[in-house]
């Protein structure tokens, strides 16, 4: 029986080490994708406050 979690000396990452490393890439993009958005709808309002002026 061999356990999953154990390194077998062939130099490839675990799988749960890739899988957190995926999953704290895609966590992180969608954090910039949520930046940009919200950038994107202030600048909006600031413009639409103009316009009003």
């Amino acid at each position: 029986m061999t356990d999953k979690k154990t390194d077998t000396g062939s130099g490839k990452p675990r799988p749960e080490d890739s899988r957190e490393a995926r999953l704290r890439a895609a966590l992180r993009a969608n954090l910039q994708r949520r930046k940009a958005q919200a950038r994107a709808r202030a600048d909006e309002a600031g413009s639409e406050k103009a316009k009003d002026e």
